[in-house]
């Protein structure tokens, strides 16, 4: 913990003024990597060669990219990570 919190810090002199918003609680760090929590989402079985990702849609979403599945493998979206693969269903 102690490491993350080195790697995190800005190195401010005690008096520098921009200190005063940790005087009166402990800086507080978010675990939650983005790059963590999107790998934790399985990637997305699709069928067709290509999908569009939106990233939820509407005001919370990304600009709409389509993306190929041709070659194996899942790929995922530029603007948000979340994958696709394409499934070979017969």
């Amino acid at each position: 913990m102690r490491e993350l919190l080195d790697r995190l810090e800005a190195k401010w002199d005690s008096d520098d003024y921009r200190m005063v918003r940790f005087t009166n609680a402990p800086k507080q760090v978010n675990h939650s990597w983005a790059a963590n929590l999107i790998a934790s989402v399985p990637p997305k079985q699709v069928t067709k060669r290509v999908v569009w990702c939106d990233g939820g849609s509407g005001p919370e979403g990304h600009p709409r990219v389509y993306i190929n599945l041709d070659k194996p493998g899942d790929h995922s979206c530029g603007y948000c990570g979340l994958r696709f693969e394409k499934t070979n269903n017969h």
